[in-house]
């Protein structure tokens, strides 16, 4: 089962300057005085003998010239380059930026089955190292940074027909996991979205043959996790996103029969959900950028079996999705969609069925990689990954790198221990 992350978002600034004006310098010589001392109306004239001065005319202003704006460097395509690997092969497993520039990789499955092991990359020597291992095995599972540096581990998948409810803390500054309370549902293939205010938002997912709608939040102050209301759809593999007004967007999924199109909204002032637009195309395991401009990018996915090339954009000013054309590649499971300092979003590896056109088909997993760009509305390819990935994850880097880890070359699946390094 695959998991998608809420991440989120893509706006560009640009620079705008304005000429300034030059002054304008007047000078006027004052009339001669009479020999009285009197000085003449401007209706008297001047007395014989006394010249009368003449003003002299001001010069004409030069205008400033207009400033040529300096072109910013035109985005490049993207490059991909190995970095060290990780100790365990993984998939469907966590990669959490820390507030010191590390990543935290967390659980997944392993070579001998779900994994309690933890491990960090260090993107200054390009290497992982052992941390503490979690308290249980678990993988499809949800991993959020919180405002105070830990990191929220919560539900997953423990392998049979194991759910899990437990969730943990991880402390960057011991390097351990502990107890914390545990959700009120078990939940795997849910969402967590850190909100405004430092809580958790986690919604929907299975528990054992049950999709859930319901939803709940975790307090760090507390430990604890507590009801909320709850989704108008019983939802799994849905994507959440936080909106820039600190909403959270919630789009897609399967609801234990069908693929969904309905979309709705997340308000924590209120702890209630509420309907909005509709994607133009029903979908579930697909991916979920926000963009720096506060809209959201959708694409991709699948649609009760068949599979979904499209993308779309959700504006929350106006509540509705519109069209985003083609993905350059289609993707139907596994993919993941980071967004980039400069506002695009990469687009990396999942899966792919059928072949279009009557084409070949080609892997069913995949490396090639692609752009969406935000200022022309489109997809385009860029270079691919050195390996075939499906359930990896892409992290970004506080240098704008975007780290690439484990994840499966196919269906089978074997398990990755490489990753790589997306230069953009």
């Amino acid at each position: 089962m695959s998991r998608q992350t809420g991440i989120r978002a893509d706006c560009h600034g640009s620079s705008r300057f304005r000429a300034g004006l030059a002054c304008l310098l007047a000078a006027v010589l004052a009339a001669a005085c009479t020999s009285g001392g009197t000085t003449p109306s401007a209706t008297t004239a001047a007395p014989t003998g006394t010249p009368t001065a003449t003003p002299t005319a001001a010069p004409t202003p030069t205008p400033a010239p207009t400033p040529t704006p300096t072109p910013g460097p035109t985005p490049g395509p993207a490059t991909f380059t190995a970095t060290g690997s990780m100790s365990n092969g993984r998939l469907d497993f966590t990669a959490t930026r820390l507030k010191d520039g590390r990543v935290l990789v967390a659980g997944g499955k392993g070579g001998p089955g779900m994994l309690t092991s933890a491990e960090l990359y260090d993107p200054a020597t390009g290497t992982f190292s052992a941390t503490g291992s979690m308290t249980g095995r678990r993988s499809s599972h949800t991993a959020t940074l919180l405002e105070d540096g830990r990191v929220l581990i919560a539900g997953g998948w423990g392998g049979g027909m194991t759910y899990l409810a437990a969730a943990e803390l991880y402390d960057p500054a011991t390097g351990t996991f502990s107890v914390t309370g545990s959700m009120i549902h078990k939940r795997t293939s849910h969402t967590a979205t850190l909100l405004g205010d430092g809580r958790v938002l986690i919604t929907g997912g299975i528990d054992t043959t049950t999709w859930l709608a319901s939803a709940e939040i975790y307090d760090p102050a507390t430990g604890m996790f507590s009801a909320t209301g709850s989704m108008a759809q019983r939802r799994a593999w849905q994507t959440a996103t936080m909106l820039p007004d600190g909403r959270v967007l919630i789009a897609g999924g399967h609801n234990g029969h069908v693929s969904l199109d309905s979309a709705e909204l997340f308000d924590p002032a209120t702890g209630s959900f509420s309907p909005t637009g509709s994607m133009t195309s029903a979908r579930m395991n697909h991916v979920a950028a926000a963009l720096l401009d506060g809209r959201v990018l959708v694409a991709g996915g699948d649609k009760d079996g068949g599979v979904v090339k499209t993308g779309e954009l959700y504006d929350p000013a106006s509540g509705t999705f519109a069209s985003a054309g083609l993905m350059a590649q289609t993707r139907d499971d596994g993919a993941t969609a980071t967004t980039l300092p400069d506002g695009r979003v990469l687009i990396t590896g999942g899966t792919t069925k059928g072949c279009e056109g009557g084409s070949t088909c080609g892997p069913p997993v995949l490396a090639a990689a692609e752009f969406f760009d935000p200022t022309t509305g489109t997809f385009a390819a860029t270079g691919s990954m050195s390996q075939r990935r499906t359930s990896h994850q892409a992290t970004l880097l506080a240098d704008g790198r975007v780290l690439i880890t484990g994840g499966a070359p196919n269906q089978v699946p074997d398990k990755l221990r490489s990753a790589e390094l997306a230069e953009v």
